[in-house]
């Protein structure tokens, strides 16, 4: 990643200048990040919008192993411990150069600032939830863009819970291995304090060998209108876990998604990343997903990738997955290629693509 840092400038104007100024002088830094990420994609089946088969596809797709974004973040020491943090991130497509993987607002990702000490940590802003970032950290695939828990999420509920509004977060202090965060947002709509509301608090323990998390979720319908809905009506449980061993680590987890008028959906997953070389990575993973009110609507979610590391910011990548769905079940292959973000009833559909990711 690329970094500059902005240092004091001292005031030179007088002496009287250089006193006031000089003495309040804090070190600071802003780093300006990125990742662009493309592949060439197929699937067997694509659905219609009724849910049936319109055939194979092959695309160029935006973000095949993780999403494209770019960003600037920094800090300020306020001395004391205190620091002041702030992050802003965008999503974007490396398909057609529009927004990509966020809810469609220029800085869709990530808008926050926060003060933190040796306390913890609060931030004010649109940010992802505890939830979600557990669900990331057990995912068997580190939520890849093609093939892993994301797409069951995104299928699921869209962005709600990964991009939150009006968001504050407090994140605690690291003790003895274990942490924990909350966060509140208000929905923001006027005469009615319930609308939009969102809460979630996670909680985590990691000795760097054996990893557990479990995190919890509560939104209500309505709140501030974003070009791709964050607001969906729906509670969320997660517990899981993962073990590294040498290059090896394993993890599984269990999450429910109950959507309010909807569906209970319960997803089982497990898989495992092997690092073969300092270069070369494989990973697998299966989610079995279940709807308790419709126990004829079930599916699975398999895939395998491979990932070679060029250099410390170039990797190339391929991956292979097959979604088998029963009933009404829909789960898709990808949360970036909108195709098959949803699968088609009653059938299998497999899928593969491999491509390139670029960090700076």
């Amino acid at each position: 990643m690329g970094k500059f840092s902005v240092n004091c400038v001292r005031y030179t104007a007088g002496l009287a200048s250089m006193m006031l100024y000089g003495a309040a002088c804090a070190q600071s830094a802003v780093t300006i990040y990125g990742i662009v990420d493309a592949s060439v994609q197929y699937a067997n089946k694509v659905p219609t919008s009724t849910g049936h088969n319109a055939g194979n596809a092959y695309a160029l797709t935006n973000g095949g192993l993780g999403p494209s974004l770019f960003g600037i973040k920094g800090h300020e020491d306020l001395g004391g411990s205190l620091t002041t943090n702030f992050d802003l991130e965008s999503g974007i497509s490396m398909a057609n150069g529009g927004y990509g993987t966020s809810n469609g607002n220029f800085w869709g990702r990530r808008a926050w600032v926060g003060i933190g000490s040796r306390y913890g940590e609060i931030r004010a802003g649109v940010q992802a939830s505890p939830f979600f970032l557990s669900i990331w950290e057990s995912d068997a695939r580190g939520f890849s863009s093609f093939g892993s828990g994301i797409a069951i999420y995104a299928d699921n509920v869209v962005f709600t819970g990964g991009v939150n509004s009006t968001a504050i977060t407090y994140l605690s202090p690291k003790a003895a291995g274990f942490e924990a965060s909350v966060m509140f947002a208000p929905g923001g709509v006027a005469g009615s304090f319930q609308n939009g509301q969102q809460w979630s608090a996670s909680a985590k323990y990691d000795n760097g060998t054996v990893m557990i998390n479990a995190a919890a979720y509560h939104g209500n319908g309505g709140g501030a209108s974003t070009p791709v809905p964050t607001t969906v009506q729906f509670d969320g449980r997660t517990l899981g876990a993962s073990y590294r061993l040498n290059g090896l680590t394993i993890k599984a987890s269990a999450v429910n998604y109950n959507v309010a008028g909807s569906f209970n959906e319960y997803v089982y997953s497990a898989g495992a990343n092997y690092l073969i070389t300092p270069t070369i990575s494989v990973n697998a993973g299966a989610w079995y997903s279940t709807d308790q009110n419709h126990k004829e609507n079930h599916s699975l979610l398999t895939g395998i990738g491979v990932i070679y590391l060029a250099s410390v910011r170039t990797s190339f990548y391929a991956q292979v997955a097959a979604v088998s769905n029963h009933g009404n079940m829909n789960t898709g292959l990808s949360v970036t290629d909108t195709s098959i973000t949803k699968g088609v009833h009653g059938e299998t559909t497999y899928g593969a693509n491999f491509g390139i990711r670029h960090a700076f």
